[in-house]
């Protein structure tokens, strides 16, 4: 093999590992999105089970607040349960077989501090010894990375850092 076909290999070696971490993120997203999911919605069928076993009792009034605050708790799910499905459709948008060359959702961004995975605010996660943040595109530092490309420098909360790689 020449030296030619070796950096050829080698560099679809890299875009490979590359693109299953970026699936690995992608997954680990996805995995707690379901959790938080089935979390709301076990939480919404307990309040509803309350509800409606509930039955009326003589003291009139403390069933009726009971009652109310079930409904505002049922309310409150709801509320969550709405937000947790916004997610999952953003996350549905991301692409995890596309490379970026700019920071966008989807992207994959190594910087000399931190590693991000823009998709949706889901915590730390490790992957092949290397730790990423999986953060919304809403967040203030997705803003400032947005658009962003490989060598540009960022300022965040006065610590300075710069992009070494997008994908």
């Amino acid at each position: 093999m020449d030296c030619k076909t070796d950096a050829v290999l080698r560099e679809i070696g890299s875009k490979s590992s590359k693109m299953m971490i970026k699936e690995e993120l992608y997954n680990a997203c996805l995995k707690f999105i379901d959790n938080r999911l089935l979390t709301v919605k076990s939480t919404i069928s307990d309040i509803q089970n309350s509800l409606q076993s509930e039955t009326k009792s003589s003291a009139g009034d403390k069933h009726e607040t009971g009652r109310a605050m079930l409904q505002l708790e049922r309310e409150k799910a709801g509320h969550q349960l709405s937000e947790i499905e916004k997610q999952k459709q953003l996350l549905q948008k991301v692409n995890t077989e596309s490379n970026h060359s700019k920071v966008a959702l989807g992207s994959v961004v190594i910087t000399t501090q931190a590693n991000y995975f823009i998709a949706i605010s889901a915590g730390e996660y490790t992957i092949a010894n290397s730790s990423y943040f999986a953060i919304s595109a809403a967040t203030p530092i997705a803003q400032l990375l947005l658009s962003k490309k490989i060598g540009d420098k960022v300022v965040f909360r006065e610590n300075k850092f710069v992009i070494t790689e997008v994908f």
